[in-house]
Order: C-alpha cells, then sequence, then structure tokens
C-alpha cells in the first residue's frame, strides 16, 4: 500500500487521526471553559496518565475548543530549565496586549499591565535578565513582594479582572506540569483558588505523570478539591479497535478481526502503541484486508522502533542501580509491585535499595499508586526491560 496514503501519527503528542474514547473527557474540558467565561463555578483540569497514553494531544484538542469560544490561550511545556514565574511573563503579556488592542479603553487592562511589570520587576531580582517591552509603569505594591505564592496569585487577579472587562477568559495549558518545584506549583496553586474565589474567567488545564495528584496534595491540601483529575488511561477494546479501524476504513482499506484482536493483545489498548502497530501494519501490508501474517511481521518493526526511540531515550538516561532496580520490577511482571518484593527480588533489603526508588520517582519513571508499591510510569516498560536486560 502506498507509504504516502499511511493514515496512522505515532509520535509525541501528534493528533491521532481518530481521537477514540476521550469524548467525555473533551465534554467537560469544553463545558469548564464555557462555565468560566460565564463568571459561573469552573474547577481547573488536571489530566493525569501514564506516558504514551495521549495527554499532551487532548491538551491541543482542548486549546483548539478555548480558542473557538473565543478565549486567549497559551501552551506551556514546564523544564526544569526555565522557572514558570519567568514562562508565564510572556503568556500573561501576549493576553494582556491581546485584550488591550480591542476596541475600547479598559482601565483594567491597563492595571493588569501595570501588575505585570510589578511582577516582572521582582521576577528580574530573584533570576536576572529577563525582558519586558511594555511602556507601562509599574502597579506599586503589587505583585512586587518578591513572594512568588502572593506575586502570582496577584498577577493572575488581575489578568482575569482584565479579561472579564473585555467580555472574554483565558485558558493556560500546561503540558509536564509534574516538573514543576514545589514553590511554585504551591504558587500555581493558590493563584487558581484566589482566581476561582472571585469567579474570574481564568482557567488552567494541566497534563502530568500519576505523581501528579501527590504532589498537588503535598503542596497545597485543598487542592483536591480545586481540580478535576481525570485519568487518562489505555483505550477499552471497543474504542482501541475504533482508533486503529477507523483511519484505514476511512482509506477503504480493512482489518481481519484476528489481526485487530493481535494487535490490541500487543498495545493493551494504549494510543501511542495502536499508532505504531497501525503505522506499520500499514507498511507491511500489501493489500486490504491486513492480516495476522501482516500484524507479525509489523510487530517485529514496531517493537524495534519503540526500542529505539520510546523506551530506550528514556533507559539511556538511567544509572546502573536503577536498571537494575527496574529489571527487578520487570521480573516480577506489569506492577504495581510492593517496594518489598522488588527489594527481595535485588536480593537487598528495602532500606537498601530506598535511594534508588526515590531516584526514580524524582526523574519520572516510576511512582507509588498506594504506600508502599511503585509502577512504572512507562507502560509495557517492563516487557522492554526484559529485552534489553535479558
Amino acid at each position: 500500500m502506498k507509504a504516502l496514503a499511511n493514515p496512522y501519527a505515532p509520535g509525541a503528542g501528534y493528533p491521532p487521526p481518530e481521537l477514540a474514547g476521550r469524548d467525555g473527557i473533551l465534554d467537560e474540558a469544553g463545558l469548564a471553559i464555557k462555565m468560566s467565561r460565564a463568571g459561573k463555578p469552573a474547577r481547573s483540569v488536571m489530566l493525569v496518565g501514564l506516558r504514551g497514553v495521549g495527554k499532551t494531544v487532548l491538551l491541543n484538542e482542548i486549546q483548539s475548543m478555548a480558542d473557538r469560544e473565543g478565549a486567549f490561550t497559551d501552551f506551556i511545556e514546564v523544564s526544569k530549565n526555565e522557572p514558570l514565574s519567568v514562562v508565564i511573563i510572556a503568556t500573561l503579556r501576549a493576553a494582556l496586549l491581546k485584550l488591550d488592542r480591542m476596541k475600547g479603553v479598559s482601565e483594567k487592562v491597563k492595571k493588569g499591565l501595570r501588575v505585570l511589570k510589578s511582577f516582572v520587576g521582582a521576577v528580574k531580582v530573584k533570576y536576572g535578565d529577563v525582558e519586558f517591552s511594555v511602556d507601562v509603569e509599574e502597579e506599586a505594591g503589587v505583585a512586587d513582594s518578591g513572594t512568588l505564592t502572593r506575586d502570582l496569585a496577584e498577577l493572575f487577579l488581575a489578568a482575569g479582572e482584565a479579561a472579564k472587562a473585555r467580555k472574554s477568559s483565558i485558558v493556560i495549558l500546561i503540558d509536564e506540569i509534574q516538573n514543576l518545584e514545589l514553590d511554585e506549583f504551591e504558587a500555581l496553586i493558590m493563584a487558581i483558588h484566589r482566581v476561582d474565589q472571585k469567579r474570574l474567567p481564568f482557567l488552567v488545564v494541566g497534563a502530568g505523570l500519576p505523581t501528579l495528584v501527590k504532589l498537588s496534595g503535598d503542596a497545597k491540601s485543598y487542592a483536591e478539591r480545586l481540580f478535576d483529575y481525570p485519568d487518562i488511561g489505555s483505550l477499552n477494546d471497543k474504542d482501541a479497535r475504533q482508533a486503529l479501524v477507523a483511519p484505514a476504513k476511512d482509506a477503504d482499506v480493512a482489518y481481519d478481526e484476528k489481526a485487530v484482536a493481535l494487535i490490541l493483545q500487543h498495545t493493551k489498548g494504549y494510543p501511542y502503541f495502536l499508532q505504531e502497530w497501525g503505522y506499520q501494519c500499514w507498511k507491511a501490508a500489501t493489500k486490504s484486508p491486513i492480516t495476522v501474517k501482516d500484524v507479525n511481521t509489523a510487530s517485529k518493526a514496531a517493537i524495534a522502533r519503540l526500542d529505539d526511540n520510546f523506551f530506550k531515550s528514556r533507559y539511556s538516561r538511567l544509572a546502573d542501580p536503577q536498571k537494575e532496580y527496574l529489571r527487578a520490577m520487570a521480573e516480577l511482571g506489569p506492577g504495581p509491585h510492593r517496594s518489598g518484593d522488588i527489594a527481595k527480588q535485588m536480593r537487598k533489603t528495602s532500606q537498601q535499595v530506598a535511594f534508588i526508588r526515590d531516584a526514580l520517582m524524582q526523574n519520572g519513571m516510576i511512582y507509588s499508586p498506594k504506600y508502599g508499591y511503585a509502577a512504572f510510569t512507562v507502560p509495557l516498560f517492563d516487557e522492554f526491560m526484559k529485552r534489553v536486560m535479558p
């Protein structure tokens, strides 16, 4: 079959040709966007899930929904090399300038720009080289204390008031939010809490690994009541089948039922893997329908590409003791596993390997679904570890 006609899109954040099984999550997010703009109570959203389940795809789709509603939106990917307080300056500068260009003069918007300049002054003291090129005076005494929890809240309030004055809204999308430092996370939660209390049209939609729920609770105990935390998991068989079969059907290509069943068995319903297997099946097949023989050929190519890219990029950053810990987890199966059982598999005590477990949690390779347990954050990583460390 023609390579250029291949409908599948395996890749980080690539929108799949068929976004199956996520309608409920998108409907709830769409309603929150509308409610926020209308000045009604609306919770910000934190999408929680493993690698490869489509969190970034959903963030992009939610951003498109907010754009269609007339909101100002911006997409931020958290980096450990750039503090949130610096990144947020560019986001809110763009939002406030857009609001300022709308017809008529708004004192709320002008104040928002002044507060932003005050915030920039406080950030410069801490981080140095921060640019801000809007010709306004600072709003003395607001967002300039140098305390992030206070200043970010005052900045969000000013931006929210400006959006409300223009009968608009602000929706900020934040990917990899679990990478925020604890003080940044605390400040973000407090800022969202303040705009919620004032019912301002300012919404945050974040996405992160399962560690996110605990991190937000550690930052502020009321965070569990502040956000919705939809669990973004693997697709059930019906939705996985739709994600796989529908793109091919649109191109007048079918699958044998046994071929579909085999792909679902290999991928466990994870969206990223469904796209990879679909892509490789299309390359392997010479005609419709795609058969079990095609799937067997494609599976070798899919596994090889995942090993060389999706899995190995994470594996290569690990120290040898961390690899040994993950290999012990893999020997026990997909998980979750008791920490004591993992240590026993390594012929060590839990105390002896605690520092390794902590490091793996810190770098996002494992998480604790409940006290005393560990699980992989990357689906099918147990199978990869057995291949790479036989």
